[in-house]
C-alpha cells in the first residue's frame, strides 16, 4: 500500500530536520541572520572603485589585506577556541567584526582602508573555527554531514538574499550597507551570548590521533605534523584553488567575448538557486552512499565541471558548466567539512579547524595571482586545463587518503566514547538519521 503525501513528507520532514538539538538550531538561526546581512566583502570592490574611485589596483591590495588579516584570524580563532572557549571566541570575535564595519564605512584614506580591511578579515575569520569547533562537539558523527548541509544551506540561503538586497539599499548610499552588516553580525553575537552555552569539553579523558603518544595537549606544531589531517587541508586547498581560479576567469573570458556584466551575472546566479534548491534532496539521495565515492565524485565534478568552459559557446552552455561544478560543490562541502571534524581531536578542535581555515585564505592569495598569469601568457585554455588537473589530482588524493590513516580514524568517533561510530566508506555521505545533531560554518 502506498504511503500517503502527507506521511511521505512527515517522513522527509524527520529524517532532513529531527533530532537535531535546539542548540544546533540557534547556531543555524545566527548563521542565517548574519548571512543575510552580508554586504560589505561581496560589494567592497565595487564600493572602492565607484563610490572611492580607487583604481581597480588599488581594490585589489585592500581585499588582499582582507584575505591576509583572514589568514591570522583562521590561526588566532583556532587557538583562542581551545584556550578561552567556543563561545567568547565567537562572541569577541563577531562583536569586534561589527565595529570594523561600521569604521571601514567612514575610513578614507587608502593605507586605512587596507588597514582596516586586515582587521575586518582577521575578526570575521577569528569566528569560523569557533563555529566548526562548536557544531564538531555537539553532533556525533552519524549526523554530521546533514548538519553541515544544513548550515551550508542557511549560508546560502543568506548570500542569496543579502545580494539581492544590497543592491537596492546602495542605490541610497553605501554608508547603509556598512551599518546593515555591522547590525546583523551583532544580532549573531547576541544570539550566540544569549542561547548558545560553552560547549569546549573538559579534559578529562586525552583525545589523539591515532598513534600519537600522550601529551601535555596540542599545540600549532601538532596539528601541521598530523599527515592525514594536512593532508585533507592539502586536498582542500588544491579545490579551493579550482574554486578560486574560476572566479577570476571566468568574467573575464564572457567580457572578452562580448557578455555583460548582467549575462555574467545570471550565470553565476544558477550556482546559488542550484544550492538553496538542491542542497536538502541531494543531501537525502546522498545519504547511504559511500563517503570516499562522494568526495571522489565531488572532486571530478568540481574540476571537469569547471574545465567545460573551454567548450562553452553561448549563454546555455555556460549554464551548464555552473551547474555541474555547483553538483560538485553541493557534494563536497558537508562531506569535507564533516570529515574535518572527525579527524579533529576534541581538545584540538580550533586549532584544527584554524589550519583548515588556511586552505582558502592561501587560496584566496594564489588563485587571482595565478589567473592572471596564465590568462596572460597562455591564454584561457590554461586555466581550464589546469582546474581539470587539480580536480583530477584531488580525486586521486581522496582515494589516498581514505584508504589510509585518515580512513582509519574516521571510524573513531570523534566527540565522545559513546558516539556511533562512523567508518570512512559506509558512513552516510549525507547522514538523515535521527541522533542529536549540530551545525556547521562554511569553509569558503
Amino acid at each position: 500500500m502506498r504511503t500517503p503525501a502527507p506521511a511521505r513528507l512527515r517522513i522527509v520532514l524527520r529524517e532532513t530536520v529531527g533530532g537535531l538539538p535546539t542548540t544546533f538550531w540557534w547556531l543555524w538561526t545566527s548563521t542565517l541572520v548574519n548571512r543575510l546581512g552580508s554586504f560589505v566583502v561581496t560589494f567592497l570592490t565595487l564600493y572602492l572603485t565607484a563610490t572611492r574611485g580607487f583604481s581597480p589596483a588599488v581594490a585589489g591590495l585592500v581585499v588582499s589585506a582582507f584575505g591576509l588579516g583572514g589568514v591570522f584570524g583562521a590561526v588566532a580563532g583556532g587557538i583562542a577556541a581551545d584556550r578561552i572557549g567556543r563561545r567568547p571566541t565567537l562572541v569577541a570575535a563577531q562583536t569586534l567584526a561589527a565595529v570594523s564595519t561600521v569604521l571601514l564605512g567612514y575610513t578614507r584614506s587608502p593605507a586605512l582602508i587596507a588597514l582596516v580591511a586586515a582587521l575586518l578579515g582577521l575578526t570575521r575569520n577569528a569566528a569560523r573555527p569557533a563555529i566548526s569547533a562548536i557544531m564538531a562537539d555537539l553532533v556525533p558523527g552519524a549526523d554530521r554531514v546533514r548538519a553541515f548541509s544544513l548550515n551550508y544551506w542557511a549560508i546560502n540561503i543568506g548570500f542569496a538574499v543579502s545580494a539581492s538586497v544590497a543592491g537596492a539599499l546602495a542605490a541610497h548610499g553605501f554608508l547603509i550597507l556598512f551599518y546593515g552588516d555591522a547590525i546583523t553580525t551583532l544580532l549573531c553575537a547576541l544570539v550566540v551570548f544569549l542561547r548558545i552555552p560553552e560547549t569546549r569539553p573538559e579534559r578529562a579523558t586525552e583525545d589523539r590521533p591515532t598513534g600519537q603518544e600522550p601529551g601535555p595537549g596540542i599545540g600549532m606544531g601538532t596539528v601541521f605534523r598530523d599527515g592525514p589531517y594536512m593532508g585533507l587541508v592539502g586536498l582542500t586547498f588544491l579545490l579551493a584553488m579550482v574554486v578560486g581560479l574560476g572566479q577570476v576567469a571566468l568574467p573575464v573570458v564572457m567580457g572578452r567575448q562580448g557578455y555583460s556584466a548582467s549575462d555574467f551575472g545570471l550565470v553565476v546566479a544558477i550556482n546559488g538557486v542550484l544550492i538553496v534548491f538542491g542542497q536538502i534532496p541531494l543531501t537525502r539521495l546522498m545519504r547511504n552512499r559511500s563517503r570516499t565515492g562522494v568526495l571522489i565524485a565531488a572532486a571530478l565534478l568540481h574540476g571537469f565541471g569547471m574545465a567545460l568552459c573551454a567548450f562553452a559557446g553561448g549563454m546555455g552552455f555556460y549554464a551548464l558548466t555552473v551547474a555541474v561544478w555547483t553538483l560538485g560543490e553541493i557534494l563536497w562541502t558537508p562531506a569535507n567539512q564533516a570529515l574535518v571534524a572527525e579527524l579533529s581531536p576534541v581538545h584540538g578542535r580550533g586549532r584544527y579547524q584554524g589550519v583548515f581555515s588556511l586552505a582558502w585564505q592561501t587560496s584566496s592569495f594564489l588563485a587571482p595571482l595565478g589567473a592572471g598569469v596564465m590568462l596572460a601568457w597562455w591564454g584561457a585554455d590554461s586555466v581550464w586545463g589546469v582546474r581539470a588537473a587539480l580536480g583530477l589530482v584531488s580525486a586521486a588524493g581522496y582515494v589516498v587518503l581514505m584508504r589510509g590513516r585518515a580512513g582509519q580514524r574516521a571510524n573513531i568517533p570523534a566527540a565522545s566514547a559513546d558516539e556511533p561510530a562512523l567508518t570512512a566508506d559506509a558512513a552516510p555521505a549525507a547522514a538523515a538519521t535521527n541522533n542529536s545533531g549540530a551545525p556547521v560554518a562554511a569553509g569558503s
